[in-house]
């Protein structure tokens, strides 16, 4: 109740404000909609349903949570995670779906409040895994690692295996499927798709390396100069943690924060 009253005195300010004639927020209230980019490829986050060809998963619940309470349509925009950052600049959609933080996509948007935590672990083929014991073994020159334009584990690919070679593939393309072809030996990913993957296909194995690389906290893209959006979003983002809400989507789609 009591950080309902301070969202209240909050947003009773925030009305009041010249500022707020110019922001996303205004736009959105008046206009009765909030776009949300989303790359649907990324499950349990945001995937296809391919028998309702519907967007479903943790990210799509999370989002639609917020457009109720701002009491708005929600409409999906689909994105790909090399146009992810250009969909911000260009005001294709008001918000995406949680991305991992980085420095570079942090130079072209803002960022909201992170409430969820993830990193990044290497996947083969099980027949494959007496091949790897560590991070180390995967820099080899006849190595083929397979990663998406535009992720972020493009960018640590070519950190981790500068000795490797990268097999760099374009969405709706995945680059698991480039390991299950036997194009590549690895790919890697974040732990909580990791989790998923070798549910999915039982061939597919994490390689038992230490310790996971990068653990990064995602949060949602917002508009850079636009403060106002971002301060209502992070107000929302801290009502619902305290509320236990991100903690109950989490365990319905069995994910543990970092």
């Amino acid at each position: 109740m009591y950080f309902y009253k301070i969202f209240w005195v909050f947003f009773f300010i925030v009305l009041n404000n010249p500022v707020f004639a110019e922001s996303r927020l205004n736009e959105i209230l008046k206009n009765g909609e909030i776009r949300v980019g989303t790359t649907g490829d990324w499950n349990p986050m945001t995937y296809k349903d391919p028998s309702t060809n519907e967007y479903q998963g943790f990210e799509i619940e999370i989002v639609t949570e917020l457009a109720k309470d701002m009491g708005v349509n929600l409409i999906l925009v689909p994105t790909e995670w090399k146009t992810l950052v250009n969909g911000i600049v260009s005001n294709k959609y008001d918000i995406s779906t949680s991305a991992s933080l980085s420095a570079k996509r942090a130079l072209s948007t803002g960022y909201t409040n992170s409430y969820f935590k993830l990193a990044t672990v290497p996947l083969t083929l099980k027949k494959n895994l007496n091949k790897f014991n560590s991070w180390n073994d995967i820099n080899k020159s006849d190595i083929k690692v397979a990663v998406t334009l535009g992720t972020t584990q493009e960018q640590q690919a070519r950190e981790l295996f500068p000795n490797a070679q990268l097999n760099i593939i374009e969405s709706p393309a995945r680059d698991f499927q480039e390991v299950l072809a036997g194009r590549s030996e690895v790919h890697i990913t974040s732990n909580i798709e990791a989790a998923t993957l070798v549910e999915q296909y039982p061939e597919m194995a994490i390689i038992p390396v230490q310790e996971p690389k990068y653990p990064t906290p995602l949060a949602w893209l917002t508009p850079q100069d636009d403060q106002v959006w971002i301060n209502y979003l992070n107000h929302w983002i801290a009502i619902k943690e305290s509320q236990g809400f991100f903690i109950k989507k989490m365990n319905k789609y069995k994910l543990k924060s970092l």
